[in-house]
């Protein structure tokens, strides 16, 4: 399937205003997770822009240190997605807690960094970025036409950038098995 890049949604609808956005339930870690992975679903576009804008300022100011730095992160991300592929106990470490599993790729990715040279680099132009994605997808309230994209994205109608990420990360098996039950169901 070809990889679709999400469209810009309007920055209204982003940054909505503050009925838009809640405190999430920190009891529920599941529907927490499932508002994070269709927020950075729906949004991936726009949090791209945003990433981009915040990488770009550090970048100029600092273009050798965050080559080094992504560089640095990209290598950590992709092997830690091979090492947990290929062994049963970081894998369910990577399904139960996600969270956990991205921090540390980036305390990795932090004392990689710390041991090449500029931290505050890895803070600001690669750390912060996530960090505002993160923050937004977990405040930010879903709507029905983010829930129906999700959708479309879960069942493999859709194939984009985000959605191969959470694929490595294993965000995206579980929506697609709640929804492979329920139309089992719904034939029987």
């Amino acid at each position: 399937m070809e990889v679709q890049v999400a469209p810009l949604r309007a920055w209204d609808d982003f940054f909505p205003g503050s009925d838009r956005f809640a405190r999430p339930d920190f009891k529920d870690i599941s529907k927490w997770n499932n508002r994070v992975v269709s927020n950075l679903l729906y949004y991936q576009t726009n949090y791209l822009m945003v990433a981009a804008a915040v990488v770009s300022i550090v970048g100029f100011l600092s273009p050798l240190n965050m080559l080094i730095g992504g560089t640095v992160v990209v290598l950590v991300f992709m092997g830690f997605v091979w090492v947990s592929h290929n062994k049963d106990i970081l894998r369910r470490l990577k399904k139960q807690y996600p969270t956990t599993f991205v921090v540390a790729i980036m305390l990795s990715s932090y004392f990689l960094i710390s041991y090449l040279g500029d931290v505050m680099v890895f803070m600001f132009g690669i750390t912060l970025p996530l960090l505002l994605m993160f923050v937004h997808a977990s405040l930010r309230l879903r709507n029905i036409k983010n829930k129906l994209e999700n959708k479309m994205e879960g069942i493999g109608l859709k194939k984009t950038p985000m959605g191969i990420i959470l694929d490595a990360l294993e965000q995206q098996e579980d929506s697609i098995n709640k929804l492979a039950d329920y139309i089992s169901k719904v034939k029987e």
